[in-house]
């Protein structure tokens, strides 16, 4: 199985040069898009790794790749870097944000195939994840033409499926807050169990000791979530960077 987190060894610091950062909270510096971060090595890592919420760059501890900067590294450009190989620069930066987008929905099929009580769309999960695989192993050229909204227009209604039957469980009265402006919201407590937050806006919000059994948080936005203390277990599509922007108990995994 493709492995659908960062491997900073096998990449060559990408996220670190192909996107631009704007000065704020989450970036301590403006940075054009391919300039290298300040703070990146010879070696292609980050020289205050350890120490970036405090350096003023709590943006890159959030940021996930889910695997895409050490398929460009690697595969599509065949172990070459921008350093050592100018010209591909431009090309590399480029294929960053479409494979990783192909990626992150690769991520979410795959979790999406654990759901027992999906099973009778496993088939077309298992479909939408070797199309996406495919469409992410495409050339430097293909992938600049890739149309990667109409490809994901095609998948989330699956995805939606796949959530939707999970959380059936719980009844029809399910809360509502697909795209919901959440910011600071007090929500303490509250049963939450099948809820939906997916594109939700929760920066900042209060979920202590609140039942999110279940819940889908699909693309939710958790930088400062207060999650301590509330039960997640059978939530949805929780990716690995939403809890590390979320403030959450030390025993949650």
């Amino acid at each position: 199985m493709r492995l659908l987190a960062a491997d900073c060894s096998r990449c060559a610091g990408l996220c670190c040069v192909a996107p631009a950062f704007a000065k704020s909270s989450d970036f301590a510096v403006n940075k054009p898009a391919g300039q290298p971060c300040r703070n990146l090595k010879d070696d292609f890592r980050c020289g205050i790794h350890e120490q970036l919420p405090q350096r003023g760059f709590p943006g890159c501890v959030v940021f996930d790749c889910f695997g895409a900067g050490q398929r460009i590294t690697q595969e599509t450009f065949g172990g070459q870097d921008w350093r050592s190989a100018p010209g591909i620069a431009g090309d590399m930066f480029a294929a960053l944000p479409i494979v990783r987008q192909l990626h992150e929905l690769m991520w979410y099929l795959t979790e999406a195939l654990k759901l027992d009580e999906a099973r009778r769309l496993h088939p077309e999960l298992s479909a939408a994840l070797e199309e996406t695989d495919r469409l992410a192993a495409g050339s430097a050229d293909l992938l600049r033409t890739l149309d990667v909204d109409a490809h994901r227009s095609r998948v989330n209604p699956l995805l939606r499926k796949a959530s939707e039957l999970a959380r059936a469980r719980f009844g029809r009265r399910r809360p509502d807050h697909s795209g919901a402006q959440l910011i600071g919201r007090r929500m303490r407590g509250a049963d939450l169990r099948g809820a939906s937050f997916r594109g939700a806006l929760l920066i900042g919000a209060d979920l202590r000791d609140a039942d999110l059994r279940g819940a889908d948080f699909t693309g939710a936005d958790l930088r400062g979530t207060d999650l301590r203390g509330a039960k997640l277990v059978g939530v949805l599509f929780l990716t690995p960077s939403q809890r590390r922007a979320a403030v959450m108990d030390t025993d949650h995994t």
